[in-house]
């Protein structure tokens, strides 16, 4: 069964914490990728080839890897050059993770991914943002196609994800896998992405995001008790 295959109708689960938090330890990492799988994730996706190689040891499920760089002169930061994708697959991901978005990069997308392909023999899912992005992704021969950067570039940045109407001009254009990331919130939401033809729907914050879903309750209780305090 090839991983397409494998994925499909599933529930990705994206394990990443703030390098700054007590879960970024790779064992909580790989402890929370094992327990998505034991529920029932068909794939997980996990950042920084430290965190792959615990994850790889506690899974046997496809791992979407990728390595976040901050690179001054570039915006892109999903693993951006080849370098960072051969760590990642050393460390065990089965697939590969990049920005495919049409923002400056150092090096050409088009070589990017056929180097992967070629020197690496991993398929690769393209991190898009718009209808234009995903037609440059798919035509440099990315094999899967995700909704991860809509919301995050300054194209896109006006609108909260997730884009039901970006998803389906994707499913409607695009003979490759398109995974929905970005924005789910709740299983309802999670069922419509599949509903509008998603191949798989992938899930972080809500599920593992801690750090984040913390700090919205508290801002939320904090921003409330002022307003009562001027009543």
């Amino acid at each position: 069964m090839n991983l397409a295959t494998q994925i499909r109708g599933g529930l990705i689960v994206s394990c990443q914490a703030p390098p700054d938090s007590p879960l970024a330890a790779p064992e909580i990492i790989a402890a929370m990728a094992k327990a998505a799988v034991l529920r029932g994730a068909v794939a997980v996706r996990i950042n920084t080839p430290a965190h792959i190689q615990a994850v790889r040891q506690a899974v046997n499920v496809p791992i979407i890897g990728l390595w976040k760089q901050v690179l001054p002169e570039y915006p892109v930061y999903i693993t951006p050059r080849f370098a960072d994708a051969v760590a990642v697959a050393t460390a065990g991901a089965d697939v590969i993770a990049l920005d495919a978005t049409a923002r400056s990069r150092p090096e050409p997308l088009q070589d990017l991914i056929q180097r992967i392909h070629n020197e690496l023999g991993k398929p690769v899912m393209a991190d898009i943002d718009s209808l234009e992005s995903a037609e440059v992704a798919v035509a440099a021969d990315a094999d899967w196609v995700g909704t991860t950067l809509f919301g995050y570039t300054a194209a896109t940045a006006h609108t909260p994800p997730p884009s039901w109407a970006l998803l389906g001009q994707l499913v409607e254009h695009f003979n490759v896998p398109i995974l929905c990331e970005g924005g789910i919130v709740s299983p309802t939401m999670a069922a419509k992405a599949l509903n509008l033809g998603a191949w798989a729907v992938v899930v972080g914050t809500d599920i593992t995001g801690i750090d984040l879903k913390v700090q919205q309750y508290v801002q939320t209780l904090k921003a409330t008790t002022i307003e009562d305090s001027q009543r």
